[in-house]
């Protein structure tokens, strides 16, 4: 093309997909998901390694996980917003670059404090790039049914990056220390950039009001509620510090719905709730990401303090319960394309939920291959309904709010995921018996798939898929 033919728009000249066709671009956008991914399992881990390294107690550990996850919950909205105004590609490009730029930190960190301020750096990279990679996602594959199958396809590999992630932090940690678990997001943050810039075309940006104020809001009620889980332990429940952060906790919300029920523009977009799927298919992300991240996280403790394996050994013992993410997520994208969404949603949580009951009998004597092959069977179960759940969500938005519906169905995720891993930590420290640490963890997971499989059944409408394809057929 010559420079009489490119328009003058930034990116109009860039070489673009072929709308449904190949999976190269699919490979590129995947890459920055799973390199986070690969990071949230491999810190776990790394856990008790840094315990023992920085000197960092339990709170400590807490906070080095969910640090991570607030800035990612509280800046998701931000990330959707900018995408939308500035476009989804660019937005994409710079969070990764943010992200591997505080990986560098976080393998630097001479203390606690630092990284925790290095991860807090990599969760805003990561609410940059994350929902723009589902937005660009649904623009390259404008088909329902290949779409479908993408996402099936995508998740797969991040669950697969969720398997191969212990088993990649033990090797690290044994060869060359807790450090390169963070180093090691450098070389793939660098790929994934170069992919993207090279096969990933850019999107139209769009007018959008950023809400300034219902965004400082929502990072002043999550800052508030991680403090009040992480620290209630350690400080006391009923002390002046957590009640004064209840409080502020309490403020920040009611102000954040006043201000939206009264803004002439509300922070996601209203055509969204015309239909109770899109606010149940949330509230589903949340509870199984709570059940999710809390199960890893309590899990690397538990086989690490409660059965004296070290940072290898736990990776490895991690990896079959981990691999069957994999087979579940490819499995769901399959099921959504020949039945909808609905049927392995409650498939998955049923058996989730019912898996993780049975994990509540779990201590410390309990044979390693009952251990395994139990929350392996619940993993499958979950991670099957998982992609089912993204592509409730992004069908009711369709490409109109397609960035505001993933930067909303991430923040819930990951607020989910916050609280989790928050929840159980405050399980750690209230009890010092795993005989009464694991049935009050598990129930609490238990229960909260449960609550997800309700939602699915009370708001999630049968989708006529087999007509549908019969027609555009």
């Amino acid at each position: 093309m010559s420079s009489a033919q490119c328009p003058a728009a930034p990116g109009a000249c860039l070489p673009r997909a072929q709308p449904d066709g190949g999976l190269l671009p699919l490979v590129a956008l995947a890459i920055g998901f799973v390199m986070a991914m690969l990071d949230v399992t491999v810190v776990n881990v790394g856990l008790s390694n840094i315990a023992g390294s920085l000197a960092a107690p339990l709170s400590t550990l807490v906070w080095i996980v969910d640090g991570y996850t607030l800035t990612f919950a509280a800046m998701l909205m931000v990330g959707g917003a900018l995408a939308d105004r500035y476009g989804a590609r660019r937005l994409y490009l710079l969070g990764l670059s943010l992200f591997v730029l505080a990986s560098l930190l976080c393998g630097a960190a001479p203390n606690g404090p630092f990284l925790i301020a290095a991860r807090l750096l990599q969760g805003l990279g990561a609410a940059f790039f994350m929902p723009s990679s589902l937005s660009l996602l649904t623009h390259v594959y404008e088909d329902d049914r290949v779409r479908a199958r993408m996402l099936g396809v995508w998740s797969a590999t991040v669950g697969l990056a969720a398997a191969i992630g212990p088993l990649v932090g033990g090797v690290l940690i044994s060869a060359l220390g807790w450090r390169s678990v963070f180093l090691i997001n450098v070389p793939v943050g660098l790929l994934g950039l170069w992919m993207a810039r090279r096969l990933v075309p850019q999107v139209a940006s769009q007018p959008r009001v950023l809400h300034l104020l219902s965004h400082v809001l929502g990072v002043v009620m999550l800052a508030g509620l991680s403090f009040v889980l992480i620290q209630g332990p350690v400080y006391g429940w009923t002390s002046l510090r957590i009640a004064a952060a209840a409080i502020v906790t309490l403020l920040a919300s009611a102000a954040l719905v006043r201000h939206e029920r009264r803004g002439t523009a509300s922070l996601l977009p209203r055509a969204l709730f015309a239909t109770p799927q899109f606010a149940a298919a949330n509230g589903i992300g949340f509870l199984i990401n709570f059940s999710v991240y809390g199960t890893l996280f309590y899990l690397a403790l538990f086989l690490q303090q409660g059965r004296g394996a070290d940072a290898l050994h736990t990776g490895l013992q991690l990896v079959p319960m981990m691999a069957v993410v994999f087979v579940g997520n490819l499995s769901s994208g399959r099921m959504s394309a020949h039945w909808g969404p609905r049927v392995p949603l409650l498939l998955g949580l049923s058996v989730g939920a019912l898996f993780t009951a049975i994990a509540t009998s779990f201590t410390p004597a309990t044979p390693y291959w009952v251990l395994a092959c139990i929350c392996a069977l619940a993993n499958l179960g979950v991670s099957t309904a998982i992609p089912a759940m993204t592509t409730v969500v992004m069908q009711v938005a369709g490409r109109a709010h397609a960035n505001s519906a993933a930067a909303a169905l991430n923040a819930n995720r990951q607020i989910g995921a916050l609280v989790g891993v928050a929840v159980m930590g405050a399980v750690l420290h209230s009890f010092d018996q795993w005989q009464v640490r694991n049935p009050v963890a598990f129930s609490s997971m238990a229960l909260a798939y449960a609550l997800a499989l309700w939602l699915v059944w009370r708001f999630v409408e049968v989708v006529r898929w087999k007509a549908a394809t019969a027609a555009d057929a």
